[in-house]
């Protein structure tokens, strides 16, 4: 007969991040000379929840990096650097979100109610403690490595779109992918004098939650973005949720991820996809620079 799964003595005290990760600032830049309208393989649904997805970024990843920098103090050594390495890259990629977001608007769409809906939400957290903020963040982190790999591992989300997007998105990844754990890593050390079930409770409660708005508000801005294509009604929805369920089925691939976040003891780093990473490093080669 098996034992009942106890989390208190499940729960790992010291994070699997490999000991030898380099978190690597890769200084690209993309879409400064390109226009295309739908931009992945001409096909509207997976453009409009790509720059749905993007459109969010910007005020998105500001968040994070603030939410981790508030619980740096006391970190150790390794952990404090990756953090600060953490930062210049989601830098980076709200710099490169920008010009993606600008290429979008350039090329007709109206991006500007998104970007209001996420000012709104994230102005409802500054009156937060600091930590609800951090595992909101560790949640939505834990979204962006997800998707981060299966669109490496996949090369069929992007193999027809338009090169410079398709690179910056796959530049993206990588580094999502590379500093997965640093949210969690935070989260752990701030909460070093929480009981493990309580830390377990937490974070499986924001997620449920962070899983539910995140669904709500990116098929709202994505039917929003292909009303503008001028795509409405049982056509939209059925086309976007083919897209994200079914081919290249996005939402479907990450599932198994998402649902081993709810595992006692889980790390982002029980899963080593750093072959995904090397997989493209060549081609940013040029483009890196040191983390410190």
């Amino acid at each position: 007969m098996n034992a009942p799964v106890s989390i208190d003595s499940d729960y790992r005290t010291a994070a699997p991040t490999p000991a030898d990760l380099t978190i690597t600032v890769r200084d690209e830049r993309f879409n400064r000379g390109t226009n295309p309208r739908r931009w992945w393989a001409g096909e509207p649904f997976g453009t409009a929840w790509h720059n749905a997805l993007s459109a969010t970024f910007p005020r998105g990843e500001a968040f994070f990096i603030e939410a981790v920098k508030a619980h740096r103090e006391g970190a150790p050594p390794k952990l404090d650097a990756e953090i600060r390495a953490f930062v210049k890259q989601e830098i980076n990629h709200t710099r490169e979100h920008i010009a993606f977001n600008r290429l979008a608007e350039d090329a007709g769409y109206d991006i500007k109610a998104i970007d209001a809906r996420v000012a709104e939400l994230l102005a409802l957290t500054k009156d937060r403690p600091a930590i609800a903020n951090l595992a909101v963040t560790m949640a939505l982190e834990h979204y962006t490595a997800m998707m981060a790999a299966e669109f490496l591992a996949n090369p069929a989300h992007f193999k027809d779109a338009d090169p410079e997007v398709r690179d910056m998105w796959r530049w993206h990844s990588a580094e999502e992918i590379e500093h997965k754990g640093v949210a969690f890593d935070t989260w752990n050390h701030a909460t070093r004098d929480w009981k493990p079930s309580k830390r377990w409770q937490v974070r499986s409660l924001v997620m449920l939650t962070v899983t539910a708005r995140f669904f709500k508000n990116r098929w709202t801005d994505s039917l929003a973005l292909l009303e503008q294509d001028g795509i409405t009604g049982w056509k939209a929805k059925w086309g976007l949720f083919k897209y994200l369920t079914a081919t290249p089925g996005i939402v479907r691939r990450i599932f198994p991820a998402w649902l081993a976040y709810f595992k006692p003891g889980f790390h982002p780093w029980d899963h080593d996809d750093r072959a995904l990473i090397k997989l493209y490093e060549g081609d940013f080669e040029d483009a890196v620079m040191p983390a410190e």
